[in-house]
């Protein structure tokens, strides 16, 4: 399925790729647990580039948490040039929160205009995550 407009296409817990590293199509399905497989090999891939994107920089087991999620929906590269990065690593934790209320667009659209059908979970997702980041600080 594309979750969102202009999305790439997801199997399972929302995996783009497979465990091998091609694209999830469209059409492609997977079971409870291959689903679980890949999302682990997926997260797996990414948390290594998380950790040695934030050396010497500490964060709260809770806040580390928030910014991995992120970092599924959104990959490293988007994580790489992120002020989250940027503001942790400059220890400005609180701005760090603030920053993941920047990313509310998917596909262009705007996803926290009151009532739009087209991404709303995407602006939900992103003010849970920053509720959360905030009660840590």
């Amino acid at each position: 399925m594309i979750p969102t407009r202009n999305d790439r296409p997801t199997v399972g817990f929302g995996s783009t790729f497979h465990e091998d590293g091609r694209p999830v199509k469209m059409g492609d399905t997977t079971t409870p647990v291959r689903a679980l497989v890949k999302a682990q090999a997926h997260v797996a891939r990414e948390e290594k580039v998380f950790q040695q994107s934030l050396e010497g920089a500490y964060l709260h087991p809770g806040e580390y948490d928030i910014y991995m999620n992120w970092v599924y929906q959104y990959g490293t590269g988007a994580w790489a040039k992120s002020s989250m990065r940027r503001n942790i690593l400059a220890s400005d934790y609180v701005s760090a929160c603030h920053s993941l209320l920047l990313y509310k667009f998917s596909g262009g659209y705007d996803c926290s205009t009151p009532g739009n059908k087209i991404c709303s979970g995407v602006w939900t997702r992103q003010q849970k995550r920053h509720a959360e980041c905030m009660a840590l600080q």
